[in-house]
């Protein structure tokens, strides 16, 4: 078979021996089948030329001076630029100890001396077809795997849109029916209050006008204490209208964190967010039988209004400040926990000589540059170690216990920053010393 009818181009292949009577007969034969030849009389030559330009096959004599052919092919396989090359030896040795060799140092075909033309040619090609089939199945390779990787990426973008979806609408329904009782008891609690004082006026005047009230009337006032309850009825009042004002505040971080309605990029406040997203979990900040409550230590930065996908900012933020809490219950503020940490927060434990340092995360937002801003979310839990950081945002992978984590959250985050607001998110961790996630997003997004 004629190599040149199946391919493009000339296969080059590099003849290393260091007798020229040999050279020439392989240069010559080789050429006339459509070969291009490169002849080397020795080792350092081979080397050398290899570097210059890669071959498509080595043919390499043994018993060279200097360097054989076993220390040649070796740099050769220990070079990744050359170790694909194909490196058939040719040579006079025929025992089964030095073909055994050959092949333990890299040598993929062994021709002894003398050789014949046919043979020789049918090898190389052999081997030229064979490289071209590895070519070909590493590039398959390559996009399956390819392939594969934007598999995983829809997967994780399929299940957290419909994870979003379903939260989204759950959120914005539980704030509606709560919104329209909540803010009918606002309304009227205005009222309620000057009504009830209007009552304990009309009270007070008759005690005035009948400073001796009959027997009956003196026992009712004295089982219900009416002095206490005129005292404590704007006290309860006060602290309704306090709690309904609450409840307001956190429907309204409800619909402003599920953002229901808003599917397009729009400019926010980047600080809202984080407090919507903060209401959420407060819940989980609280102290708790084990463990001490959280601090929050906001740094804040002068942000301008930030062109995103506010709802799924949203998201990350949760993500993040979710990751931070894990990490505290992890160790950080148990009551229990002996350990102290330089120049953090101290409180003493239930049986006054347990010390247990305060669990920390804090927020800082700044801006970097005219177009980027930056907000930091960090933790003093016990860190992530540092052969994981690689992995924290690869799909399906996460550093907590079975059945404690999806390993979604933060490839998610990922997605969202670097995908689909041009930003990047990383991740810096000491372990004891806690871990810190980095976000940096453009102000206003530039067209892509």
């Amino acid at each position: 078979m004629d190599l040149n009818q199946t391919n493009h181009h000339k296969r080059n292949i590099l003849v290393v021996d260091d007798t020229p009577d040999n050279l020439r007969l392989l240069s010559a034969m080789l050429t006339a089948q459509g070969f291009e030849v490169r002849k080397a009389l020795n080792g350092k030559m081979a080397l050398t030329a290899c570097q210059m330009v890669l071959p498509d096959v080595i043919l390499l004599d043994i018993n060279m001076p200097g360097m054989d052919g076993y220390q040649v092919c070796q740099q050769l396989k220990a070079d990744d630029k050359t170790c694909e090359i194909p490196v058939i030896f040719i040579s006079a040795l025929d025992d089964v100890v030095d073909k055994a060799k050959a092949f333990d140092v890299g040598g993929v075909d062994y021709i002894a001396k003398p050789f014949h033309g046919a043979e020789v040619v049918l090898r190389i090609e052999n081997q030229i077809n064979l490289r071209l089939l590895q070519v070909k199945l590493q590039e398959k390779n390559f996009l399956l795997q390819q392939a594969l990787d934007n598999l995983k990426a829809v997967q994780v973008q399929q299940i957290q849109n419909e994870k979003m979806v379903a939260l989204g609408q759950l959120v914005a329904g539980i704030a509606h029916e709560i919104n329209n009782p909540i803010s009918f008891i606002y309304g009227n609690l205005q009222y309620a209050g000057q009504y009830v004082q209007d009552l304990v006026n009309i009270i007070e005047v008759y005690q005035q006008e009948y400073s001796k009230p009959t027997v009956k009337i003196q026992q009712i006032a004295k089982d219900i204490d009416l002095n206490f309850v005129i005292n404590d009825l704007q006290n309860l009042i006060g602290a309704m209208y306090r709690g309904s004002n609450r409840i307001r505040e956190i429907v309204l971080a409800l619909q402003n964190f599920s953002r229901h309605d808003e599917s397009d990029m729009k400019q926010v406040n980047i600080h809202e967010g984080i407090e919507n997203s903060l209401v959420m979990l407060q819940h989980r900040l609280k102290e708790t039988v084990d463990r001490l409550a959280i601090v929050v230590v906001k740094d804040y930065g002068n942000l301008p209004p930030v062109t995103c996908y506010a709802s799924e900012l949203n998201q990350v933020f949760m993500h993040l400040l979710n990751n931070a809490i894990d990490a505290l219950e992890n160790g950080v503020g148990i009551r229990g926990n002996p350990e102290w940490r330089d120049g953090g927060i101290r409180e003493q434990g239930d049986d006054g000589n347990d010390p247990c340092p305060m669990p920390q995360i804090r927020i800082c937002t700044e801006m970097v540059d005219s177009n980027m801003v930056k907000i930091a979310i960090a933790d003093n839990g016990v860190g992530i170690e540092e052969s994981l950081l690689g992995r924290l945002f690869d799909p399906f992978f996460t550093t907590k216990p079975v059945g404690k984590g999806s390993g979604l959250g933060l490839s998610i985050s990922y997605q969202i920053i670097v995908q689909k607001h041009q930003g990047k998110i990383t991740c810096n961790s000491v372990i004891g010393q806690g871990a810190e996630f980095a976000i940096e997003i453009p102000i206003k997004q530039s067209e892509r």
